[in-house]
């Protein structure tokens, strides 16, 4: 057995043994793949083996996408068929609105090029009579996915690594990893059979490895302990069935007639599909509970859970209403075990928190479907640096030190009952909530505030009334326009005509300080650094020159800086900053780094009145005109006093507006609150929520990290040279300039129907129809009365004036590409003085 490797992969699943065909297809070499028992023997057995296209997320589909052509490639390389059945996927609706779903999904589908096709109720059953289709609206269809032997793809990539030069151990057990500085000891054991178990052998040794990836399934609670992090993966019970043969299938197969598509009637809860000549059913029924929450039993190797048939006979009997000739058919077998979730349903794949080398995989839902391009993608960002799509929405990081055992199996249990709820672009998952809120949450929940979360803290989306009276359903979303759009119109509407607050507390906030930060900030972003008082907007890049973070560096000393990012990406922000610091530290001198975070609240406070306002509660020699451009410009910092409250204020406002970022300690947030509220009554102040400034922004061509900015983009061709110093050095800048500009980030306002707004995920298409480009944020414009969109297109076609189309719902819609900032291009809002 080898005990020095390049890369050890730790886990022999369908996951862990495309990672390790993928590292060596990349070029690793020396490559070994450790299997605690063995391959196939987690969850990976029992998995039903479907592909199913639908996703949401732009990272995901890709990594779909590649799954399901790569698969298709296995058997020439190998010579083992993979069990790849091409049936296509049907996914049925039973509502319009069900369709409205399929209609927003499709246009995600499109950016990434999967084929599709939309049917009626009547082609459905001119094509597959055994399906019921009296109460269907319609259907869309994959033609090119469907189901796959898990076992048998496994071995086969299983077999394409070890013929690639990849190493595979099995009944090996990791028990201890340590990071000896530029390599981790990874402590394993040899396991043995013991009266029907697993159990560990006195026989031990050490595998050194320069990097190691995790792909443990069920037992990534262990992983998660052995390496002193946290992993939000925990196992829930999932349960399907296999039915006898059915006589009116076997009689339609005997016919010549082709098999049946993956069905999967989303308003039921169920996937069917076609297993020996009767029908395997798969619920996504409530009340499937989470298990293994802090590790796998010993005694449990590749075995199942007790059926609970009560559970899903709501699934069953909706079955057998589709394809009613299943009535009379017996069950031949069941199912019922542990399958990896995730909080938001999406796996876990990139740089483990805290740690050099040490890679995650964890968390697949969809394991199946997703091992051929998580493979893939992981091995670029490890090979190359970086992968050619931006994997953020993916990393690991996106849940921080703050996530427990609890709400992780509480969320993952609400995730996966949402496999089939509508997956509204609004929606706001009730599990766990509230569980991290600013002082003034319950100030602003008496004001009508309908909160969203970030990175685990409440934030108003909007203010929504209060009078019981009105029947407004606050849960009532939409794939169109919902309930809450008109509220976020007037807030957004507001906010232009006279003053709004908005909650930001969610910002992530640290501060850098010490001997060595103002060389290393210098060296880590891409902007001149602002002189003392000053601020400015920067960005850190990757090793591949794309966008890693966007800061705002507010400079309070020489060598004193307080940078503020987004508050989705705590721990993502922090986990790189701090990386990057202990690797240059040495080069450039001492540097503090401080997360105050929680340490400070921050009330955004914007709009045409906003000084006005704040003039009435400054404490200051003269008032009337401390606010003024001469003593408070733009891009500036200023430590005023508003009433009792110390505030660090910085003006400068995200909706394009005048204003000011109102950063003040989290013990006085209450009393600032009620202060600027009092004093806002005589200004007609207006409470604004997340979704009004989402729309602001874009009317500004504010570009937001995780739509606009990504790892898959550099800043040149997100359009922001003006925060780009070509003449310093700075960490990515190489590559960023050999990259040259594939894309560019355009603005475009979008004549678009009168019930409805880009989300943000649609395709571009020129007037001949010809795709070339993808919106990456969308809404609505109050200034200029109609939908707004921000994306990215080929570089001859970022011009004012283009004239270009975007899908919504099935149609093409005018669209026209504007300058940047379409409203107040000078800033003359900003600016104003008084």
């Amino acid at each position: 057995m080898k005990t020095n490797v390049k890369a050890l992969v730790v886990g022999g699943g369908a996951v862990g043994t495309s990672i390790a065909y993928h590292l060596a297809r990349a070029g690793w070499s020396d490559v070994m793949l450790l299997e605690r028992d063995e391959l196939t023997s987690g969850s990976t057995w029992h998995a039903a083996g479907l592909l199913p296209y639908f996703n949401m997320s732009y990272a995901t589909t890709h990594i779909h996408d590649y799954s399901i052509k790569f698969y298709k490639t296995l058997e020439e390389e190998t010579g083992l068929n993979a069990g790849f059945f091409v049936v296509g996927n049907l996914r049925m609706a039973q509502t319009d609105e069900r369709m409205d779903e399929y209609m927003v999904y499709a246009t995600t589908a499109e950016t990434v090029g999967v084929p599709y096709e939309w049917m009626t109720p009547d082609q459905i059953k001119e094509r597959w009579p055994l399906v019921n289709t009296e109460d269907l609206k319609g259907a869309i269809y994959h033609p090119t996915d469907g189901y796959i032997n898990p076992a048998d793809v496994t071995m086969a990539m299983a077999k394409g690594a070890r013929q690639r030069g990849v190493t595979i151990e099995r009944k090996w057990q990791v028990d201890g990893y340590e990071w000896k500085g530029d390599h981790w000891d990874v402590t394993v054991t040899k396991m043995v059979e013991k009266g029907g178990n697993l159990v560990p052998s006195d026989e031990q040794t050490v595998i050194s490895a320069e990097h190691v990836v995790t792909a443990t399934g069920n037992h990534a609670q262990r992983t998660a302990k052995m390496l002193g992090i946290k992993i939000p993966a925990i196992p829930v019970e999932h349960q399907f069935i296999v039915t006898e043969p059915d006589p009116a299938l076997l009689a339609y197969r005997e016919a010549g007639n082709e098999q049946h598509p993956v069905l999967r009637d989303a308003d039921a809860k169920w996937y069917v599909r076609e297993e020996r000549g009767g029908w395997i059913l798969g619920p996504y029924e409530l009340n499937a509970p989470a298990c293994f929450e802090y590790g796998v039993p010993d005694s449990f190797r590749a075995d199942l859970f007790p059926l609970d048939l009560d559970r899903i006979e709501e699934e069953y009997m909706s079955m057998i209403h589709r394809i009613p000739s299943s009535e009379t058919v017996g069950l031949k077998d069941d199912f019922n075990g542990p399958i990896c979730y995730t909080p938001d349903g999406n796996p876990l794949i990139g740089p483990a928190p805290g740690l050099r080398n040490m890679w995650l995989a964890e968390g697949f839902s969809f394991g199946i479907t997703a091992a051929g391009g998580a493979g893939h993608y992981l091995a670029q960002l490890m090979v190359e640096g970086e992968a050619e799509i931006d994997m953020a929405s993916l990393d690991p990081k996106r849940y921080g030190s703050w996530m427990t055992t609890e709400y992780a199996a509480r969320k993952n249990e609400e995730a996966y009952e949402h496999v089939y709820i509508l997956h509204h672009p609004d929606e706001e998952r009730p599990a766990c909530r509230p569980l991290r809120t600013g002082p003034a949450y319950d100030r602003q929940k008496a004001k009508g505030a309908q909160f969203g979360v970030v990175n685990g803290w409440e934030r108003p989306n909007y203010y929504g009334p209060l009078d019981a009276d009105d029947n407004f359903d606050h849960d009532a979303r939409s794939f169109r326009r919902g309930g809450w759009w008109q509220y976020a119109a007037d807030e957004a509407k507001a906010i232009r005509e006279g003053v709004g607050l908005i909650d930001a507390t969610a910002f992530t906030k640290h501060r850098l300080s010490g001997p060595g930060a103002t060389a290393f900030l210098d060296w880590f972003t891409t902007n001149k650094l602002p002189k003392v008082g000053r601020i400015n907007l920067t960005y850190a890049l990757t090793s591949a020159g794309t966008t890693r973070t966007e800061y705002t560096i507010v400079r309070e000393g020489e060598d004193d800086y307080y940078l503020v990012s987004a508050g989705a990406w705590h721990a993502y922000d922090q986990d790189y900053l701090k990386k990057a610091i202990e690797d240059k530290e040495p080069e450039f001198g001492r540097i503090n780094l401080q997360d105050v975070t929680s340490q400070y609240g921050v009330f955004a406070l914007a709009g045409p009145k906003a000084r006005d306002l704040l003039k009435g509660l400054i404490k200051d020699a003269d008032p009337e005109t401390a606010l003024s451009n001469k003593r408070f410009p733009w891009l500036s910092y200023r430590q005023i006093e508003l009433g009792m409250c110390p505030v660090n204020a910085i003006r400068v406002a995200y909706t394009g507006e005048l204003g000011w970022e109102l950063h003040h300690p989290i013990e006085m947030q209450n009393y600032l609150w009620d202060l600027l509220l009092k004093e806002g009554e005589k200004h007609g102040l207006k409470l604004v929520g997340a979704r009004a400034q989402n729309w602001l922004r874009q009317e500004k061509s504010y570009r937001a990290f995780g739509t606009e900015l990504g790892r898959d983009a550099t800043p040149l061709e997100a359009g922001l040279d003006r925060f780009v110093d070509l003449d310093k050095d700075f960490y990515g800048k190489d590559a960023m300039v050999k990259t040259g500009i594939r894309s560019k980030c355009v603005t475009l306002l979008i004549d678009g129907p009168e019930d409805a707004d880009p989300w943000g995920r649609e395709a571009l298409y020129t007037e001949d129809g010809t795709r070339v480009g993808r919106l990456t944020s969308g809404g609505w414009s109050a200034a200029f009365g109609k939908s707004i969109g921000m994306g990215y297109v080929k570089p001859e076609l970022a011009e004012p004036g283009t004239k270009l189309k975007v899908r919504l719902f099935k149609e093409l819609w005018d669209a026209e590409v504007t300058e940047d900032s379409p409203y107040d291009p000078k800033n003359a809002t900003i600016r104003v003085d008084g």
